[in-house]
């Protein structure tokens, strides 16, 4: 099981990670990051949303309203060209630490990029 404090420093990369898949509204988002991540990754909308309002403040989402079937809106998010960026950049640092930490430790492990 993952320990929370590791989520903090991680968490905009699942989430653009997330969106690269698909435009996605908040509490799929949600959803998503605790099914595939087997429940090791559950965040609150307390700590999403300003996340998200973050994100599209710094060019790395946007997002746009759409009618669901029931007639109500949903805001969505879509990662941006300067958000798949940001990704492939931190994708890129967390790879490197991980193998830092992997030379110590005396353990190799392949990443599928």
């Amino acid at each position: 099981m993952a320990q929370k404090k590791y989520l903090p420093g991680n968490t905009v990369m699942m989430i653009l990670k997330l969106l690269e898949g698909q435009d996605m509204y908040g509490h799929q988002l949600i959803v998503a990051l605790a099914k595939r991540s087997d429940d090791a990754f559950n965040i609150k909308t307390g700590i999403l949303y300003p996340l998200l309002h973050n994100l599209e403040n710094d060019g790395y989402v946007s997002s746009y309203r759409a009618e669901v079937d029931d007639g109500k809106e949903r805001k969505y998010y879509q990662i941006t060209t300067r958000g798949k960026e940001h990704l492939a950049k931190k994708w890129a640092e967390w790879l490197a630490y991980t193998e830092s930490i992997n030379a110590v430790m005396g353990m190799e492990l392949h990443y599928a990029t």
